[in-house]
């Protein structure tokens, strides 16, 4: 029997099959779907196709998370039609308004994908949920309507990139600087329909946020999944979750997955994460990647901290350090939107918010907000953002003669105070941030 790789173990086990080959097309049984604004469009499919019910209401989860609050008349009636649907259907697990959070951040923190699990969103970004042992992959709002009705879906295994991460990271560099550079050698579609599999020292010590913004991104390569498998820190960060908790029996189920020895692997990418430097991908493409002191970008009109890929507790934290005492660059507007409810309730009683408004920032809902361009930070032409979400092209953020720049939280907050592009090196020495003085607006 061939050895297979950690992603082709995952399909075998949700086909129910003891083997699974490069290519083979599978029948899967699915753990968890995730629908946010596009259930709306699904709507349609699942009554025409004769569903009267969903398959299990507790495997769905529907987070409203890209225009929340309503932004317009055409995202309200979205929104009542997606009510609806959750009502008539008793599907428990709407995150709306009070409780809502970008879909991807809502599946992690809450604790519903665990190590083994299928899972898949009507979201490109859904391959994030892999940091925690699962394989999870967007699909479209037609597929998810069969989902919804039947439970199954049918995959075709990918091949599998293995990707080991050697060294350890010192900060300010931060595991956005490692998967934007893994992009920028293997270019926006070099895993194209591919599984990519992350392993290695580095990932040994990197926490639970780090590791999802990894398998985040690796969108932003043509992924279809991006896998780590589960360790002690996934364990210990279910434990901390609603759904999860307490359940750590029925979690180490599937915990002990891995490759085999002689498994086979597409492609093969090793990094040393100790001699990586910040970097920053350029417009117009997330793989335009190049160390972040070999850029020179003198005006910043705006500084997003958000995104599925990068707004989670410790990276607010990240931006506070820096800022605190300080104030953002006259000029230079700084917009920042928690990844949910419950990180933005956090940062409120640790002083985070204060310390960041206290520092010209505004705060705005737990949403994706400006990542697409959506709402509460859309640019205008000619405009120049620096970003800690995973997407720049053209058009992306609002106008499109607009200017993306993809960073770290580090490297957005420090270019915030500075107004211009600037490596986050600066205020950090032996990987401890230097005390910097005050700087008025």
């Amino acid at each position: 029997m061939a050895g297979m790789t950690l992603p082709q173990k995952l399909l075998a086990l949700k086909s129910g099959q003891k083997q699974v080959s490069v290519g083979e097309v599978v029948d899967c049984k699915v753990d968890v779907a995730m629908a946010h604004e596009a259930l709306a469009q699904l709507v349609k499919p699942f009554k025409e196709m004769g569903a009267t019910k969903v398959w299990d209401p507790n495997r769905i989860v529907v987070p409203i998370d890209h225009w929340i609050p309503a932004s317009s008349e055409s995202s309200a009636k979205m929104h009542a039609s997606i009510r609806k649907f959750c009502e008539e259907y008793k599907l428990p697990h709407l995150y709306d308004i009070g409780r809502q959070g970008i879909c991807h951040q809502i599946l992690a923190e809450e604790g519903f994908c665990l190590p083994g699990d299928l899972v898949v969103g009507t979201d490109s970004h859904t391959n994030m949920a892999g940091a925690l042992g699962c394989f999870a992959s967007g699909i479209g709002p037609t597929e998810m309507a069969a989902v919804f009705a039947t439970g199954e879906l049918w995959m075709r295994v990918p091949p599998t990139i293995k990707v080991e991460l050697q060294g350890e990271l010192t900060e300010p560099v931060a595991s956005k600087d490692v998967v934007l550079s893994l992009i920028g050698q293997m270019g926006d579609d070099g895993a194209r329909y591919q599984a990519v599999e992350f392993g290695g020292p580095a990932i040994d010590a990197l926490p639970m946020y780090q590791r999802l913004t990894l398998t985040n991104m690796t969108t932003e390569m043509g992924a279809k999944a991006g896998v780590i498998a589960c360790d002690d820190e996934t364990l210990d960060y279910l434990d901390a979750t609603p759904m999860a908790s307490g359940r750590r029996k029925e979690i180490r189920t599937h915990a002990g997955l891995r490759s085999d020895k002689d498994a086979k692997y597409a492609k093969t990418f090793t990094l040393d994460c100790s001699k990586l430097e910040p970097v920053v991908a350029c417009p117009q493409s997330p793989e335009n990647v190049k160390r972040v002191k070999d850029v020179k970008v003198e005006k910043v009109d705006q500084v997003f901290i958000g995104s599925c890929t990068n707004a989670r507790y410790e990276d607010l934290e990240t931006v506070a350090a820096i800022l605190k005492g300080n104030h953002v660059k006259r000029g230079t507007r700084l917009v920042v939107f928690p990844a949910s409810t419950s990180i933005y309730l956090r940062a409120l009683d640790s002083g985070i918010i204060k310390t960041i408004t206290e520092a010209g920032g505004i705060f705005n809902p737990s949403s994706c907000g400006a990542c697409f361009g959506g709402m509460g930070g859309v640019l205008a032409e000619k405009e120049v953002c620096v970003s800690t979400s995973n997407r720049n092209y053209k058009g992306r953020m609002g106008h499109p003669e607009s200017m993306s720049y993809l960073v770290s939280p580090a490297t957005a907050a420090v270019t915030a105070l500075e107004g211009k592009l600037t490596d986050p090196r600066e205020y950090y020495s032996e990987g401890e941030l230097r005390p910097r003085k005050a700087v008025a607006a």
